[in-house]
């Protein structure tokens, strides 16, 4: 093969893949909005729309800069707005295919804090996310500094713990400041179900997502112009599936034992966990080590989101037990089943990128309480935030009538 075959093909599956990732903000926007209240949903909505749009800009403007500018310091800023030349075309695709994981771990934000928190506290939040924070943590890794030598063993193919719990550390950091809704958590100790408003959103925005995995992982390959590479993308995405479906099924079977029911969001978010789970390493496994991931994947979302209840972390759409729990162990994993890979490598990536992420994440979101606040006020919590930020309902049809 020619070299410039081999960069048509390679740049074709970037490209390609970029755009199953982005997908995936359809994903998120479903899932959130099935699995919250009707009286938020056109919030939901917005800030997903929001999300993909500003990610896209501030990474452009500074945080591509700042993730790839060669170098070991703390911050590696590109200066320039637009640094990124609109002549160097061989790096668009690259550009297009990293701006889309900052979007995704910016959503992971929005279903944490949902139904309490105000529109435009959430939006400065995303830009200081996508612009500074996420690329900083991804210069020392995907950006080739490793932080001077500190994570040179630590290996995270395509983002459970670059991607996937940075966001769930930032979403803890604000949730944390925010509070659970009202009357979630009651005085006795017992907790109110808030069941989501349309559970057959919630499963299609889960199948978008596992779709949009597949160019998620699969693109992490980053080249296609090969036969090694291609059988490696393969063997990528066939454990990036089979990871979600065992997380699925544990899920389901563990809900069954646990409630003498079964629970659809716990099986919608056990395939998320399992897709988590894999992210850190689908180029190594075998198809029976993937499934064992993604089995654990499902096993851990079942524990972890009635711990995060008893400690009153209120998390509407499970954001925390399936991104941050499952970005921890996925990250873990590759150092278990990995031999070539050092466990305790592994360890201090994750302990690193998640100081910094929930460190700097509280500061930011502190400082943005103590300026506009961050919670809407009692009534507006009461009547929904779609109404008065809004003007507006999802389902205007089915509103009670007024007057």
């Amino acid at each position: 093969m020619t070299p410039e075959i081999k960069y048509i093909f390679d740049t074709l599956w970037l490209l390609l893949s970029g755009i199953l990732v982005m997908w995936m903000a359809a994903g998120f926007a479903m899932l959130e909005a099935g699995l919250t209240q009707a009286k938020n949903t056109v919030n939901i909505l917005t800030k997903n729309v929001v999300i993909y749009a500003a990610a896209c800009l501030m990474y452009w403007m500074i945080g591509y800069q700042i993730m790839y500018t060669p170098g070991n310091a703390f911050m590696s800023f590109g200066f320039g707005l637009g640094g990124l030349s609109d002549g160097d075309h061989s790096l668009m695709s690259d550009f297009f295919f990293q701006v889309v994981f900052v979007a995704t771990a910016a959503s992971i934000v929005s279903g944490t804090v949902a139904e309490r928190m105000k529109f435009w506290p959430f939006v400065v939040f995303t830009l200081l996310l996508t612009g500074i924070i996420y690329p900083i943590q991804g210069h020392w890794s995907w950006g080739g500094s490793q932080l001077g030598g500190l994570l040179s063993g630590f290996t995270d193919f395509a983002g459970s713990t670059i991607v996937h719990s940075v966001g769930g550390w930032a979403a803890l950091s604000g949730v944390l400041l925010l509070g659970p809704r009202m009357g979630k958590y009651q005085e006795n100790g017992g907790i109110r179900p808030m069941p989501g408003a349309n559970m057959p959103l919630a499963t299609l925005g889960t199948f978008i997502l596992w779709l949009g995995w597949f160019g998620f992982n699969g693109g992490s390959q980053l080249a296609l112009g090969s036969k090694a590479d291609i059988n490696a993308v393969g063997l990528v995405i066939v454990n990036t599936n089979m990871a979600a479906c065992a997380g699925a099924i544990t899920a389901l079977a563990l809900s069954q034992l646990r409630y003498g029911k079964i629970d659809l969001s716990m099986v919608l978010n056990g395939a998320l966990s399992g897709l988590v789970a894999i992210t850190a390493g689908p180029n190594y496994s075998s198809i029976g080590v993937a499934v064992l991931i993604g089995a654990i994947g499902g096993a851990l979302v079942m524990m972890a989101v009635p711990m995060f209840d008893r400690l009153k972390i209120d998390d509407p759409v499970g954001a925390l037990s399936v991104h941050l729990v499952n970005g921890i162990w996925g990250t873990l994993a590759v150092g278990i089943f990995n031999p070539e890979v050092s466990f305790w490598g592994q360890v201090l990536g994750v302990v690193t990128v998640g100081l910094f992420t929930f460190s700097t994440s509280y500061g930011f979101w502190y400082a943005i309480k103590l300026s506009m606040g961050l919670r809407v006020g009692e009534q507006e919590e009461l009547d929904g935030i779609d109404l008065h930020e809004f003007g507006m309902e999802a389902y205007p049809a089915f509103a009670p009538q007024k007057g």
